[in-house]
């Protein structure tokens, strides 16, 4: 108890702020008023992103806490202003980054009637956030706050939803906020368990280190890498957490997601020991669990994880080994063993990969891709939603040390706007790249007011190509010239554009582009460049024709 009496809008803003909490995002609501009225105290600490869509907002923390390795911070109002959040709990579920969810809830005694826009929170997000509570009695602010903010951080970071009842926010008493940051230790391994870890690598002919999650710290990071090049080991990156592990590096070989080349497929099978650290083997990085047998995995796995939930949840690993990426990785010492041809081809293979024919599209994105490589900073952020369109900044582009990348582990559509907002908003002095399809765009294209509003402006690259890309490849490999719902009719996205104040263009050849971008990135209001991109170029190496000539031809010999 502190004697001065404060309501919960208040007790909850100063604990968050304590908790070392810069940005929230979010749209207003009248059922967490008296958290808009505290906010109004904390401009320059704690400040509030007006955003345009919940979505969009929720979108903006998930990939706040993937580029920050803190709780991205969300707000909206109940019911709906909950369900148009709730894509991006999901997504920050899916890529195992931590994240709050405040959401204003009926008062405490209208609960349990259906009153408007009532919902029932841990019914709708129980089995998509790492927790969910309600807070009924305004003294419990700052212990639950303390655990939902630990909760998010620890183990498999993920998000935690905050119902906060409208009157509980108004109650008034004199509790105190917290007023320090719980500072969680990573378990660490025992110098036993290293012993086994070492064993297994060194009986090994083929070793793969397969690595990915959001929360590396630079040292851990850098340890990780020690040891893989001294042990001459390679290393394969967990769908899009390529960014995680330098691409420079002699040992790098390549992403297991989306697109997986034959390359990491051949590694993922051929290698007779697999050490996982941070992974949560997802359905894109095993390719649809066909890569490791379930649950017993014919390679001797080595699974390394914060969380025992991950150990053995899907593949019953030889060594389970619960401890923190960070502290694993500073345990690491090298190995050796008869593997440098191993390593060798598959960073040769990697590399290979960026040779790509000739697109069939006004705008090549393949001379394109390679023009970014040339002439963005190496500190560049590069963000992406969910369409064939990925396969550029995801399979095309070399991440540095300290190069980015915020894609949605989830594959969920219009996360690339949002996202480089928030990396914007993070850090307005890099140079921020987002990669989205007319499809893709046009989901949360309204935020580029969020944008423009904060002075928080990325440059996107607009690839049009006037249809659902993705879902026009399964159409053409599985029903063959019966194109159903995939067309699109598009607006004008560069007067779009302009009209929320970005620099825009239309570029119409490969070779406008490079000029074109160089614009943009010259640009002080942000950029919007339209690229023409054919249906044809659905991906890099099989045309659009190709995919329903081949199924037409399996159909044939059927």
């Amino acid at each position: 108890m502190t004697g001065q009496t404060r309501n919960g809008g208040q007790i909850l803003v100063e604990s968050l702020l304590a908790l070392g909490a810069e940005k929230g995002f979010g749209v207003p609501g009248e059922s967490y008023l008296a958290v808009l009225d505290a906010l109004h105290d904390t401009k320059g600490r704690l400040d509030f992103i007006n955003c345009r869509n919940e979505g969009g907002a929720a979108f903006m923390a998930a990939a706040w806490g993937k580029l920050t390795a803190k709780p991205g911070l969300c707000f909206v109002t109940r019911g709906p202003g909950a369900t148009n959040a709730s894509i991006g709990v999901h997504t920050a579920m899916q890529d195992s980054v931590p994240m709050l969810l405040f959401v204003g809830q009926v008062g405490t005694d209208m609960k349990g009637r259906e009153a408007f826009q009532e919902l029932d929170y841990k019914a709708v997000f129980g089995t998509m956030a790492k927790w969910v509570v309600e807070i009924d009695d305004v003294a419990r602010i700052p212990e639950i706050l303390a655990r939902a903010w630990t909760t998010a951080l620890t183990g498999r970071p993920g998000p935690v939803v905050i119902a906060l009842p409208e009157d509980m926010l108004t109650d008034l008493t004199d509790a105190a906020p917290l007023t320090t940051l719980p500072r969680m230790a990573e378990p660490a391994p025992t110098a036993e368990t290293m012993e086994q870890v070492r064993a297994i690598l060194s009986s090994a002919e083929r070793p793969l280190l397969l690595m990915g999650g959001a929360n590396w710290t630079a040292q851990g990071q850098a340890d990780l890498k020690a040891f893989a090049e001294a042990s001459d080991i390679p290393v394969v990156a967990a769908f899009r957490y390529q960014d995680q592990f330098d691409n420079f590096s002699t040992v790098f070989a390549g992403e297991a997601g989306v697109g997986m080349s034959a390359s990491v497929r051949r590694l993922m099978t051929e290698a007779d020991v697999i050490l996982a650290v941070n992974v949560r083997f997802g359905e894109m990085t095993t390719d649809g669990y066909t890569l490791l047998n379930v649950p017993i995995p014919k390679q001797r796995l080595v699974h390394v994880h914060g969380s025992a939930d991950e150990l053995g949840k899907i593949y019953q690993p030889e060594l389970g080994v619960q401890a923190g990426a960070n502290a694993f990785a500073a345990a690491l010492s090298p190995v050796q063993g008869p593997w440098a041809d191993w390593r060798a081809q598959a960073r040769a293979e990697w590399e290979a990969g960026f040779d790509a024919p000739a697109q069939p599209s006004p705008v090549d994105m393949v001379i394109a891709t390679a023009h970014l490589r040339d002439v963005l900073p190496a500190n560049v952020i590069l963000t992406n939603g969910a369409g064939n369109f990925t396969v550029w900044p995801n399979k095309f582009f070399k991440f540095g040390p300290d190069a980015r990348l915020l894609g949605p582990q989830s594959g969920a559509m219009g996360y690339g706007v949002p996202a480089a907002i928030a990396a914007k908003v993070a850090d307005p002095s890099r140079t921020v790249v987002c990669f989205a399809g007319d499809g893709d765009f046009q989901m949360n294209c309204q935020e580029l007011a969020t944008a423009a509003q904060y002075n928080a402006q990325p440059i996107i690259l607009l690839l049009n190509n006037g249809i659902y890309g993705t879902i026009r490849a399964h159409q053409e490999r599985h029903y063959p010239e019966r194109v159903s719902g995939t067309d699109m009719i598009n607006p004008d996205f560069v007067a779009l554009a302009k009209a929320y104040g970005f620099h825009a263009e239309h570029v119409a050849t490969t070779d406008d582009f490079p000029a074109a971008f160089d614009r943009a990135l010259n640009s002080k209001t942000g950029a919007v460049l339209n690229l023409d991109i054919s249906p044809e170029a659905l991906t890099p190496r099989q045309t659009l024709s190709q995919m329903r000539a081949a199924a037409f031809a399996r159909k044939a010999a059927q």
